[in-house]
């Protein structure tokens, strides 16, 4: 209940903000969070991809790792 309490001031803050902004900085922003939701998708592939590899090709600690590179 406190973080919804939280998230819900935390919007009413961002957008009396929004309001007070030029159009520039509104198409700025609105690029940013574009960018920012890419960025998470691309996060999101990469985790399972490495969840995929760690089925499939086990892991190593790290002796074994420094023992490999060296």
């Amino acid at each position: 209940m406190e973080t919804t309490t939280k998230r819900q001031a935390l919007i009413k803050a961002i957008n009396e903000q929004l309001e007070l902004s030029y159009d520039d900085s509104l198409q700025e922003i609105l690029a940013l969070l574009k960018i920012c939701n890419q960025e998470d998708e691309s996060d999101e592939i990469d985790f399972e991809e490495g969840l995929k590899d760690i089925a499939e090709n086990g892991t190593l600690t790290w002796s074994e790792h420094q023992q490999k590179i060296a």
